[in-house]
């Protein structure tokens, strides 16, 4: 019973020991030195201030401007304030700024203790050659935050990168799983895409109010875009199922009408009069994870009840399987891929909503490609492009090892041009695998 429950895993989700694999190969040829900075940092150099120096030291706190270096800043000063230190001066700014400091304080008489800064800070020129610029602080201390040694590929703010940029491929890809189960394809969701931020933006824009509109109003004009989509998705359902045309040229055909459309409606222009708000979805982390992440992990959650233990997912593999037995079994194959594909759309939609609140725009550039990305993720997750196989949790290891490869590939340095040569790969070897599962050897014999 272990044994066969076991090759049953095996069998279903495999590619998850792929993917721990993949992990494991970027976690060793990214092995770095690390530079603590931001809130770890500041709160590891405010301790090393407290243990290394006594009584009330006068010291200078300096940064850079980006966001990461304030939150350093911000939090070392706190940090510091529970302690009972307050610094002499706190900086976020260049070089000139920090020469400027160091000089107003050897005017003033006062002295300073220690430079508290971050590693990339401590290498501006202002401090290489202090005792040379300002003799009178001459061994004065620069305190930085401890090195040491982890993998650039499992750095936190590394693997929440990979979950955000994949959530949009994963939402389409749970659509495209149940196409692709039942038998058929969509090659129209990159466009779809384009289509639903347009749409959306422009509700934004033109009937609620653009900057000044209410949570409540883009919610609106999001299930505009969305259903838009939906309704594109289920006349390419229609098309499959009343009229036999094969999916690849009716989905060709409507992801040319939806790109169109929506370099129609945007006049070639992305759009971009809509509220700060507007980015909640795409950049927002409520509960310390992105909310678009926690969208996609409900949304396969749900998905997966329904393949596995409802009716509904039982025609779709039904369908797929064979359309003429399930229609003799009393499945309603059409009402099943009408169903399959407008929900695709739909997701599309959904996924394009996401992109817009992520880039706060909306552009009919967006999408491009996408189909294959999506594509590629519910192949390498097992799904059969016969129909009839394929399992939701499945696809979203095939788009995490997508986006793990194509980080991976960012973070070693790989070029875009390559990055397409090894998607191109990865698809053909799942489908190869596929194709060799069913047939066994004797695809090999010419049989």
């Amino acid at each position: 019973m272990l044994r066969t429950s076991l090759s049953r895993f095996v069998s279903d989700y495999g590619m998850v020991f792929v993917l721990i694999l993949i992990c494991g190969y970027y976690s060793l040829v990214t092995w770095d030195e690390q530079h603590p900075n931001g809130v770890e940092g500041a709160e590891e150099l405010a301790l090393w201030v407290q243990q290394e120096l006594e009584g009330s030291p006068r010291l200078l706190i300096v940064a850079r401007s980006s966001d990461e270096d304030r939150d350093f800043t911000r939090t070392l000063e706190a940090r510091l304030a529970q302690a009972g230190l307050k610094p002499v001066a706190s900086i976020n700014g260049q070089p000139a700024d920090a020469r400027q400091a160091l000089q107003s304080i050897i005017e003033s008489g006062e002295g300073l203790d220690a430079i508290v800064t971050n590693r990339i800070t401590s290498n501006w020129a202002v401090f290489d050659r202090l005792e040379e610029q300002f003799p009178s602080l001459a061994g004065l201390k620069i305190m930085t935050p401890s090195a040491y040694s982890w993998p650039n590929f499992l750095k936190s703010e590394n693997l929440l990168n990979v979950a955000n940029q994949i959530v949009v491929i994963a939402l389409i890809a749970v659509g495209m799983t149940l196409v692709i189960v039942s038998a058929g394809i969509d090659l129209s969701v990159g466009s779809l895409i384009a289509l639903s931020a347009v749409i959306s933006t422009l509700l934004i824009r033109d009937a609620a109010g653009a900057e000044e509109a209410s949570n409540w109003a883009m919610f609106w004009c999001c299930l505009g875009g969305v259903a838009a989509c939906g309704l594109a998705g289920t006349l390419s359902g229609l098309m499959v199922a009343l009229f036999s045309i094969p999916p690849f040229i009716v989905t060709l055909s409507m992801m040319l009408v939806a790109s169109g459309l929506a370099y129609i409606l945007a006049q070639g222009q992305s759009v971009y009069e809509v509220p700060d708000s507007f980015v909640w979805l795409g950049r927002g982390a409520d509960l310390g994870v992105p909310n678009a992440v926690l969208l996609m992990a409900a949304l396969y959650a749900v998905a997966h009840v329904i393949m596995t233990r409802t009716t509904l997912g039982r025609y779709i593999y039904a369908v797929g399987g064979g359309p003429e037995v399930a229609r003799l079994s009393g499945v309603r194959v059409r009402a099943v891929l009408i169903f399959v594909y407008g929900l695709c759309g739909a997701l599309a939609g959904l996924g394009g909503v996401v992109m817009a609140s992520q880039l706060k725009s909306g552009s009919p550039t967006y999408g491009q490609m996408y189909e294959l990305y999506v594509i590629a993720a519910v192949v390498v997750g097992g799904a059969s492009l016969s129909g009839g196989q394929g399992k939701i949790l499945g696809t979203l290891i095939g788009a995490f090892i997508i986006a793990v490869i194509q980080n991976g590939m960012n973070l070693t340095g790989v070029e875009s041009y390559t990055q397409k040569v090894v998607l191109g790969l990865i698809i053909l070897s799942a489908v190869l695998l596929d194709m060799v599962k069913k047939r066994g050897w004797a695809l090999w014999q010419g049989r």
